[in-house]
């Protein structure tokens, strides 16, 4: 995704999509295994990797990523691709742009791990206690609320408490293998801050990937009632079929489903 990719369930590889953009016609056209005279009625999520290349048309609704493929990074071209997504039709119950970011919980690999709970001046409290700048939960936790502070205060994002946040979990980024715990943390660090913003938060991620990074988590967890964006799906029939998959954590609901085709991730509404 938002590399824009095919990912393997049973493998849980990621296929980045390929960076040349799909040509389209001057009129909408619907997109693979959807009838051509229907009105297109799913969206489209784009990222770093359609910088300069020409951008999907008529989209219900779009989907920007906020990074360049790190969670510390800026997608270049965010500002022309959310001119884009202002121009969905917004004719399905999701809202008509919406943002992701990338996540992760590098540990001391990071350029910049904290060392304490003090964030931009200000000291966060999390149920992980206080981070003494070790590898555990509490600095974590802190890590993930750093990052979705700068998200949305550094990374032009425009009135940021007014969008969808969704947080994009995948094996492609920095994870510990041995501590699901501080994954969880990192991810609900992030949650929480959005959330004090007054903004909505979901998670992107597919079964086998949130498996893998995160386990499962319990109903304490700011994680446990977000809405899933579930991906893995190489078709338009395959992602509404997946509008049926158990979400990513047992309190949510799955709101969307994503599909490639012609180079494009394609995203269904569920609802």
């Amino acid at each position: 995704m938002k590399k824009l990719f095919i990912i393997s369930l049973l493998l849980g590889s990621v296929l980045l999509v390929a960076q040349a953009p799909a040509v389209h016609a001057a009129k909408p056209t619907a997109p693979s295994g959807q009838p051509k005279n229907d009105v297109i009625l799913v969206g489209n999520d784009v990222s770093y990797p359609q910088c300069g290349g020409r951008l999907p048309v008529g989209q219900a609704f779009g989907i920007v990523g906020v990074n360049g493929g790190l969670a510390n990074t800026n997608n270049p071209c965010f500002l022309e691709q959310l001119a884009w997504a202002q121009k969905s039709t917004g004719i399905t119950s999701q809202p008509a742009v919406s943002l992701y970011v990338n996540t992760a919980n590098p540990g001391h690999a990071a350029k910049v791990w904290p060392q304490d709970n003090v964030v931009n001046g200000q000291e966060v409290v999390s149920k992980y206690g206080v981070c003494d700048g070790s590898e555990g939960a509490a600095c974590a936790y802190i890590y993930g609320w750093t990052r979705a502070h700068e998200d949305a205060t550094i990374r032009n994002v425009p009135n940021p408490s007014g969008y969808q946040w969704w947080l994009d979990v995948e094996t492609g980024n920095t994870w510990s293998s041995t501590d699901l715990l501080a994954n969880v943390a990192s991810l609900e660090g992030m949650t929480d801050y959005f959330k004090s913003i007054g903004a909505t938060v979901g998670l992107y991620s597919t079964a086998y990937q949130w498996r893998t990074i995160v386990g499962t988590v319990g109903e304490s967890s700011s994680l446990y009632n977000l809405d899933s964006w579930l991906a893995g799906a190489l078709t338009k029939r395959g992602a509404e079929a997946n509008c049926k998959d158990a979400p990513l954590t047992p309190g949510g609901t799955v709101a969307l489903t994503q599909y490639v085709s012609k180079g494009l991730d394609y995203d269904v509404s569920c609802r």
